[in-house]
C-alpha cells in the first residue's frame, strides 16, 4: 500500500488564526474559553464558549462578493483549507489537479444560516429567504468551496458522523491515497455551531458546562469535579500526500499518517459504551492498520471532552486497547483548553499531534487539579512536558456511537 505524509496544514481555532498562534498558546497551556458573545446568553444554563477571534475573511476568496454571504462554517474551513494549500507549497507548484481532493468533515454544516433564515421565513414570509439559504446549511459546501477556490477536481467528500467527523474524513482521505485514488487531499473538519438552538439543545440534555463563572476553567478533562464539555467553533486542514508524489517536488514533510480505525458502540445515540468497548476496537483497529504495537504509541490525544461518562468510558477503552502500556503512556486533552469544536475536533487535535511530534513538546491538560479516582493515567496535567514523541493515537467519539481513530509518526524515509 502506498505511504501517506502531511505536508502542510492550517487551522482556525479559539486559540489562534494561524498554526504558529495555535502552537504558542497551546503549549502555555493558554485558555481560548471565555463568554459567549455569539447571543444573548443571559438565560442559558451554560454561558460560555470556545470562539474563533473575529477577522476580515473576506480579501482572502477569490470571489469576495460570494465570501459576504458564506455561513462561518464555510469561512472557517475554506480559510484553514487555504493555509495548508499554502503551507503544503501546491499553491504555486506544478500539479495534476485532477490527482488533488478534498475531504472535510463537518457535524452540522451552516446550522447558523439555517436558523438565522428560518426565523427570516417565519417573521416576513417564504419569499424573503435568502436563494443562498440551501448551499449554506449543505455539510459538504465547505469541501465543495475549497476545492473551487483552487480548481481541484479528484475526489471531493464530506463525512458527517457528529464529533467523529474530522477524524472520518482523514481516515477515508488516508484510504483514498492508500489505493491510488488521488495524490494529494487535503482534509480535515470545519464547525460553526455556537448558534442559539444548537447551545439550547446541548444545554437542555446537560452536556455543556455550568461554570459560566470561570470560563478559563470549566474545561477539566478527567477532573473529579468535571460537569460537561464547552461548545466550541473551528476548523483546521491537513495536506495529504502520497509519499512518491511528495519527495518528487521536494515537499518538507511533517508527519506520516500512519493508520486509520473505526468502530461503533452499537449501544445508545448519545452516551459512550460504559465500559469504552467502542473506543477500544477503533483504537486496536487503527494499530493494526498502522501496523504498530501497542508499546509503539507514547501519546493519545484524547477525545477528552470533560464529561462524567465520556472522559470515563475513553479511560477504560484505553486500558483495554493497550493494557500495561495504558501506565505508561501519556495522554492529554486539547479541549481543556479551547473546548469541544464538534465535528472538527479531530483535526484541530490533529494539528496539536503533528506539532507534538515535530517539536518534541506535549502540551498540557488544563484544569487537571484532583483526578477522578477512575480516571488514573498519565494526562499530562497543567504542564507542558518535553518528550520524544515517536507516535500519537488521536480519539474522535460521536454521537450514534461512532468511533474513529487515527495514528500520526514521526517521518521516516
Amino acid at each position: 500500500m502506498k505511504r501517506v505524509v502531511i505536508t502542510g496544514i492550517g487551522t482556525v481555532n479559539p486559540l489562534g488564526l494561524t498554526v504558529a498562534e495555535y502552537w504558542t498558546n497551546l503549549a502555555a497551556g493558554k485558555s481560548g474559553i471565555t463568554r459567549n458573545t455569539r447571543f444573548d446568553v443571559s438565560t442559558f444554563s451554560s454561558q460560555i464558549a470556545g470562539l474563533v477571534p473575529d477577522f476580515d475573511h473576506v480579501p482572502l476568496f477569490k470571489d469576495q462578493k460570494m465570501a459576504r454571504r458564506l455561513d462561518k462554517a464555510i469561512i472557517y474551513g475554506v480559510v484553514a483549507g487555504n493555509d495548508a494549500v499554502k503551507d503544503s507549497g501546491l499553491a504555486t507548484g506544478n500539479y495534476n489537479p485532477e490527482r488533488v481532493g478534498v475531504y472535510l468533515g463537518s457535524g452540522m454544516g451552516g446550522v447558523g444560516t439555517f436558523e438565522a433564515e428560518t426565523e427570516v421565513k417565519a417573521a416576513r414570509g417564504h419569499k424573503r429567504v435568502n436563494p443562498f439559504f440551501v448551499p449554506m446549511i449543505l455539510p459538504n459546501t465547505a469541501s465543495g468551496y475549497l476545492s473551487i477556490e483552487h480548481g481541484y477536481m479528484g475526489p471531493n467528500y464530506t463525512a458527517v458522523s457528529a464529533c467523529a467527523s474530522a477524524n472520518h474524513a482523514m481516515g477515508e482521505a488516508f484510504h483514498a491515497i492508500q489505493r491510488g485514488d488521488a495524490d494529494v487531499i487535503f482534509a480535515g473538519g470545519t464547525e460553526a455551531a455556537v448558534v442559539e438552538v444548537v447551545v439550547a439543545g446541548f444545554a437542555n440534555m446537560k452536556a455543556l458546562s455550568g461554570r459560566s463563572d470561570d470560563p478559563e476553567g470549566a474545561s477539566r478533562p478527567w477532573d473529579k469535579g468535571r460537569d460537561g464539555f464547552v461548545i466550541a467553533e473551528g476548523a483546521a486542514v491537513l495536506c495529504l500526500e502520497e509519499l512518491e508524489h511528495a519527495k518528487a517536488r521536494g515537499a518538507k514533510i511533517y508527519a506520516e499518517f500512519a493508520g486509520f480505525g473505526q468502530s461503533s458502540d452499537g449501544y445508545h445515540i448519545t452516551a459512550p459504551h460504559p465500559e469504552g468497548a467502542g473506543g477500544a476496537l477503533a483504537m486496536k483497529a487503527a494499530l493494526r492498520s498502522a501496523k504498530l504495537n501497542p508499546e509503539d504509541i507514547d501519546l493519545v490525544n484524547a477525545h477528552g471532552t470533560s464529561t462524567p461518562l465520556g472522559d470515563r468510558g475513553e479511560t477504560m477503552g484505553v486500558k483495554k486497547c493497550f493494557g500495561e502500556h495504558a501506565k505508561k503512556l501519556m495522554m492529554h486533552s486539547t479541549k481543556s483548553m479551547i473546548g469541544h469544536t464538534l465535528g472538527a475536533a479531530g483535526a484541530v487535535e490533529a494539528v496539536a499531534a503533528i506539532l507534538a511530534l515535530d517539536k518534541g513538546i506535549v502540551h498540557p491538560t488544563r484544569n487537571l487539579y484532583e483526578a477522578d479516582p477512575e480516571c488514573d493515567l498519565d494526562y499530562v496535567a497543567n504542564v507542558a512536558r518535553e518528550a520524544k514523541v515517536r507516535a500519537v493515537l488521536s480519539n474522535s467519539f460521536g454521537f450514534g456511537g461512532h468511533n474513529a481513530t487515527v495514528i500520526l509518526k514521526s517521518f521516516v524515509g
